[in-house]
């Protein structure tokens, strides 16, 4: 079961997507989603929900009263970084859109007024996307501990390696500075 939230200021708006998420079908990649939907029309009362309920998507509308729904996004997105994230919008703001992106990572823009089809099939996809990253990182973690070191600078430190070696090794001098290896300098670029 995938539990969703649904923010708007104007109930009908809310019901509306409700009575959507409830009767057609949530599918992508031959994957079903089976979906359990919250909604509520003030964003500071469904941020106090969001501390205390797990979410796996958050759909919000844009332009809201107290808090924009990239605000809002935000917010959840501390509160629960694993959830997918859609917004909802009746105006084509270029700006709000970048805003969102940049600042929260929204895996959709969805227009207002929106088609069902289109609707179900991003809340499908941004699930389903939720899932294989939830699953890329367990199979990354137990790749981790085979290996022994754990620790996330280990990893990179060991990526990088693997894409150029030798080059987490650092030459320190006495005084704290990095030491070069001048032979591996560009003979242009060497200190006279």
């Amino acid at each position: 079961m995938s539990r969703v939230m649904l923010v708007d200021d104007e109930e009908s708006i809310l019901k509306s997507l409700k009575r959507i998420l409830r009767l057609a079908p949530c599918t992508f990649g031959g994957k079903s989603f089976t979906l359990e939907v919250e909604t509520y029309s003030s964003p500071l009362e469904a941020l106090e929900a969001a501390r205390h309920d797990d979410y796996d998507l958050f759909v919000s509308d844009y332009r809201m009263p107290v808090m924009d729904g990239i605000e809002f996004l935000k917010a959840t997105k501390e509160i629960r970084p694993d959830a997918a994230r859609l917004i909802l919008s009746g105006y084509a703001d270029l700006n709000a859109l970048v805003r969102a992106v940049n600042e929260v990572g929204i895996d959709r823009f969805i227009g207002k007024p929106w088609n069902d089809y289109d609707l179900m099939s991003a809340i499908g996809q941004a699930l389903a996307h939720r899932e294989l990253l939830l699953e890329n990182r367990q199979l990354a973690n137990l790749v981790r501990m085979e290996m022994g070191d754990t620790t996330p600078e280990a990893v990179e430190a060991e990526r990088l390696e693997a894409i150029e070696p030798g080059i987490t090794e650092v030459n320190w001098g006495p005084d704290g500075s990095v030491l070069l290896d001048e032979s591996l300098l560009d003979p242009r670029q060497k200190p006279d």
